[in-house]
């Protein structure tokens, strides 16, 4: 679970930085498909963090 927490934090950390970084008025369509691919990352992350916590929990299980 430390790993997952490693990596998440600088995961976030950079799409808030893509997120934020940019501000224009007008977007592009490069723009919309970054943040297309930005929200398709996070989503996986969070279904990465989701695995893993179940697997954390199988395992607490499995050693009660």
């Amino acid at each position: 679970m430390k790993m997952l927490q490693t990596i998440r934090l600088p995961f976030l950390l950079f799409v808030a930085s893509l997120f934020f970084g940019v501000a224009c008025e007008k977007k592009g369509p490069a723009e919309n498909a970054g943040e297309r691919i930005d929200e398709s990352m996070e989503d996986a992350g969070d279904k990465m963090e989701d695995a893993g916590d179940k697997i954390e929990d199988k395992l607490d299980d499995a050693n009660n």
